[in-house]
């Protein structure tokens, strides 16, 4: 078993200083109107890795549509991916309804109030389960996410490296042993320092910060040199031609695998490779599309959390259409099919406005 990490030690007083500061400054964020749990859930799973002012529209989209979680357990699954589409990592919509519709059999339709119940849904993990048992019943459940580990690790000088596991549980705990009761007003504090203040990427905003007083980095001018993160692993590098396929007014497309990186999802066709001119009216030919002619090749890419797909878009004009692809319009496809960011960059080069 390995040792157990050592915790960083907080300032006591913690929460009385960051409080105030939230209740005075904190931006007004469609999702804190209220805390009805279905509204923290759904804008949490939405917050992962994205955004925040590309989750506004997409929030009120969604609520609208799907204003509770009878109507996200029910909604088909076709539906649900065309309100995410562009959101990314799309098993969080998949994870979503499948929550709801657990919270519809185990629970009649009420949101689970305990932090055990709540992370064993779907999709739900440490950090959600945290927020949503602290925003909406203001139980001591640290939310403990990039934002807040990088406001602890400067505020208490504290080495630990953020991305292993038992460091984020150290965090966790040492957080807890200080939570006061007003926690959910306290986990949105620490979310919001950390977002606007205590940033990410490029110099935080000492002069402004409610902790600089008691920040340990700030005082040693260690404030650059942490948090500690692990080195990244360069994503793989995959090559493909996308065929933008025309037939009259429709174009091809094909649906993804049910399982892996975007399953479910609709895509056009693609081959490995970056194929020559002469390649592309080949498989043209041997789709059985009889191509008449290639009209531009265009350079696109799309970053992945751990690949990066180099894509060449072909835009092939057919004389006919085949079984193999799923052959639609313009207003078709926007209005039905979801296509994810990697794909629907091409539209602008399958249909052009001049159209």
């Amino acid at each position: 078993m390995a040792p157990e990490v050592q915790r960083p030690v907080l300032p006591a007083d913690l929460p009385q200083l960051l409080i105030p500061w939230y209740q005075d400054s904190h931006r007004q964020l469609p999702w804190r109107a209220d805390h009805a749990p279905y509204h923290v859930w759904v804008s949490e799973i939405m917050l992962q890795q994205t955004r925040v002012e590309a989750v506004k529209g997409y929030y009120a989209r969604f609520l609208s549509r799907l204003p509770d979680i009878p109507a996200l357990a029910e909604v088909p699954q076709e539906e649900l991916l065309k309100l995410w589409e562009g959101l990314g990592y799309y098993s969080r919509a998949r994870n979503l309804q499948k929550a709801a519709r657990y919270i519809m059999e185990g629970y009649g339709g009420v949101f689970p109030r305990e932090y055990a119940q709540i992370r064993a849904l779907p999709g739900i993990g440490d950090y959600t389960a945290g927020a949503i048992c602290s925003i909406c019943f203001d139980l001591p459940t640290p939310a403990v996410d990039g934002n807040v580990l990088r406001v602890v690790s400067r505020v208490a000088e504290y080495y630990g490296c953020t991305d292993e596991p038992a460091v984020k549980k150290a965090v966790t705990g040492a957080l807890a042993e200080i939570y006061p009761k007003e926690a959910g007003i306290f986990t949105q504090s620490l979310m919001e320092l950390g977002a606007t203040v205590c940033v990410p990427n490029g110099q935080p905003l000492c002069e402004k910060c409610p902790l600089r007083e008691c920040c340990l980095a700030a005082a040693h001018g260690t404030v650059d040199d942490l948090p500690i993160r692990a080195e990244k692993k360069k994503r793989r590098q995959e090559d493909m031609t996308v065929f933008l396929l025309t037939c009259g007014e429709k174009a091809a497309l094909r649906k993804r695998p049910d399982k892996g990186l975007l399953a479910g999802l609709y895509e056009f066709p693609h081959l490995p490779g970056t194929l020559s001119p002469g390649e592309i009216i080949a498989a043209g030919e041997d789709w059985g599309l009889h191509p008449r002619f290639l009209e531009k090749l265009v350079g696109r890419k799309h970053i992945f959390t751990h690949i990066q797909w180099n894509m060449t878009g072909a835009r092939l004009h057919c004389d006919a259409m085949n079984d193999a692809f799923i052959w639609v319009d313009r207003d078709t496809l926007k209005r039905d099919y979801a296509l994810p960011t990697a794909f629907r960059q091409f539209l602008g080069d399958l249909w052009e406005e001049s159209e």
